[in-house]
């Protein structure tokens, strides 16, 4: 981890357009100053799902600057250095991930892919809302984590375990 008191956190899902765009968002929000966020996919999807983008709107977070982008603009020289990589989708979980420098600590928080639901709208619409609200109730706690004072086992122990909260 990097010595001084600003990290950076990458979100990594397969698409890129929806989850990640969610937690980048939601970490940018309440992570402001102290944690850099940043989001990418193995495969993506080249735009950002529009309800992802409402679901920012309706939690009242900024929804300008996202883009979907592949997670090998991370690894290319002059990316920012990571502290924290965490995917939330599961395909993105058993991918052979790019070899990230610095050796981040890494967490698996799944959730459910709200661009999967096949409904009406309301249903698309509550899909993202609840993606949101477990991602948010999952930054929060990381937030919550004393980081300077937790080494490196210790933390990537509690980061596992807000992933299944």
């Amino acid at each position: 981890m990097t010595s001084t008191s600003t990290y950076n956190a990458l979100f990594l899902c397969t698409g890129n357009s929806a989850r990640s765009i969610l937690a980048e968002g939601i970490l940018r929000a309440l992570g402001k100053g102290r944690i850099g966020a940043y989001s990418a996919g193995s495969h993506p999807r080249g735009e950002v799902h529009p309800l992802a983008l409402a679901t920012l709107e309706r939690l009242q977070l900024p929804v300008t600057g996202y883009r979907s982008k592949s997670w090998d603009e991370f690894v290319a020289p002059g990316a920012p250095a990571f502290d924290f990589i965490f995917t939330v989708c599961d395909n993105a979980a058993g991918e052979v991930c790019p070899v990230w420098p610095g050796q981040p600590v890494s967490a698996h928080w799944g959730v459910p892919d709200p661009a999967a639901i096949e409904g009406t709208e309301e249903q698309q619409r509550k899909a993202f809302m609840d993606a949101a609200l477990t991602l948010r109730r999952r930054i929060e706690l990381f937030l919550s984590l004393p980081l300077q004072r937790l080494d490196a086992l210790s933390l990537q122990q509690a980061l596992r375990g807000i992933g299944t909260q």
